[in-house]
């Protein structure tokens, strides 16, 4: 991770730690990047976040300044953008968001011209020059000054795909779409309308500061209320740009990300569409995912956390599902990043195609307990660095060895250390969590 960019982008509190003048810089540099050799065409995309339209118009004050054109998307999702740049040619994408976190944070995440999240060496020439490192760049003049093109018929081509690549229709199912207040407000429902499905949809009236708020896929018991109460045969909700899901089963009860490679895993396998018989996760996934997929006969590899570690892998090894258990879930035959609503359509199908409800298709996963603290804390290297930590990390994983295991890893988005432990009780893992999260209280924030 750099100075500014972590393992999703440049995302901080709005104009405190990502100013204007930041998102004015990374224009700057990404026009004259990606426009040394020919006129740069690069597409921007936002969510619901009050701050996305004024770091919108920076990004495009320094981009077309630096010669390049930039193309609105306007609200949409990460995926859409992903979607453009690799169908429409494009040099780059931008797409501003801050995914799950609260409206005031937002970020500045780059997509190049295949899809996928920018090189980390290119995101560091980006921080050099951000920071004065590198000289001032050459401004546009005359004709060369980049122009603005209003292109809202790319998101509209990327709704058309989705709808291409459902099987079958939805008539007759009753879905249920929270769609977070965010990105997924103007697409997921023209989507499972169009497949014919009676879709029920809460949380779309974004007002600018209620996007993830008591919503979305980080408070999906918002969803599961709403999924008993009005006779559903799934749910599905969304993060803030749409790029995650989680699901929810007729009966209310939530499946993560792990489920949901269970669920596609399987079927895929069943259906000879698994390449490899292989499913690409993170280090976050639960013990019960991996034990489910082995008896099926399906292979697993692990990566970092981050849908760009596992798209990474994916790709290099000619996988084609991967995912992480927060909803990050990647279909490599049909995007280059995390889609909600391709993930949603693709477990549609996995329903339609077995003729059994989600509680049928998960029910032989055994989720092993678990449990996340978070510890804010002013210093994540520091913390990590810690002998004391280290020594207590060092016993609950020798303690837990076979049975569970503990997980102890800094976030790339925000300054926490997290403690993940899994076991065969949720004592056991309160327990030790909380052991070497006492630890760390020495480095609270």
């Amino acid at each position: 991770m750099g100075k500014y960019f972590g393992t999703d982008g440049f995302r901080g509190e709005a104009n405190v730690t990502l100013t204007v003048e930041h998102a004015f810089k990374v224009g700057r540099y990404l026009g004259w990047y990606f426009g040394q050799e020919h006129k740069a065409k690069i597409v921007i995309g936002k969510d619901t976040r009050r701050s996305s339209y004024m770091f919108e118009y920076a990004l495009v004050a320094g981009l077309t300044a630096s010669g390049a054109d930039a193309y609105l998307l306007h609200v949409t999702t990460t995926p859409s953008v992903s979607y453009v740049v690799r169908t429409e040619e494009m040099d780059c994408g931008i797409m501003i968001s801050a995914s799950h976190n609260p409206f005031y944070d937002n970020g500045i995440k780059v997509i190049n011209g295949k899809g996928m999240k920018l090189e980390a060496e290119v995101e560091q020439k980006i921080e050099d020059y951000i920071d004065g490192v590198t000289g001032e760049l050459p401004y546009a003049t005359k004709e060369n000054i980049g122009k603005t093109i209003d292109f809202s018929a790319g998101r509209n081509r990327y709704v058309g795909y989705l709808i291409s690549l459902a099987t079958r229709s939805f008539k007759d199912k009753t879905v249920a779409l929270d769609c977070s207040n965010g990105s997924a407000f103007s697409i997921a429902k023209n989507v499972f309308d169009a497949l014919g499905a009676k879709t029920l949809v809460i949380n779309n009236e974004p007002d600018g500061t209620n996007i993830n708020t008591n919503c979305g896929s980080t408070h999906i018991d918002v969803l599961c209320e709403f999924v008993k109460n009005h006779q559903v045969d799934a749910g599905f909700a969304y993060d803030g740009d749409a790029d995650r899901c989680i699901a929810v089963d007729e009966n209310g009860n939530v499946i993560d990300g792990d489920g949901i490679m269970y669920i596609c895993g399987t079927y895929m396998k069943e259906q000879g569409q698994l390449n490899h018989d292989t499913v690409v996760t993170t280090v976050m996934s639960n013990i019960g995912l991996y034990r489910a997929l082995e008896e099926k006969g399906i292979r697993t590899e692990k990566t970092a956390v981050g849908d760009k570690y596992v798209c990474e892998n994916m790709m290099a090894n000619g996988y084609c599902l991967g995912g992480e258990q927060s909803g990050h879930i990647i279909f490599s035959k049909h995007a280059t990043t995390g889609d909600g609503v391709l993930t949603s359509l693709k477990m549609m199908e996995a329903m339609m195609e077995k003729k059994q409800p989600f509680s049928k298709l998960v029910q032989e996963l055994r989720i092993f307990p678990q449990v996340l603290i978070n510890v804010k804390v002013s210093d994540k290297q520091e913390a990590m660095n810690d002998e004391e930590v280290k020594t207590e990390a060092d016993a609950v994983a020798k303690a837990l060895e076979g049975n569970g295991r503990l997980l102890l890893r800094p976030s790339g988005t925000e300054n926490l250390v997290r403690v993940m432990v899994e076991a065969e009780t949720q004592e056991i893992c309160q327990e030790m969590a909380e052991r070497v999260a006492k630890k760390l209280e020495k480095y609270k924030a």
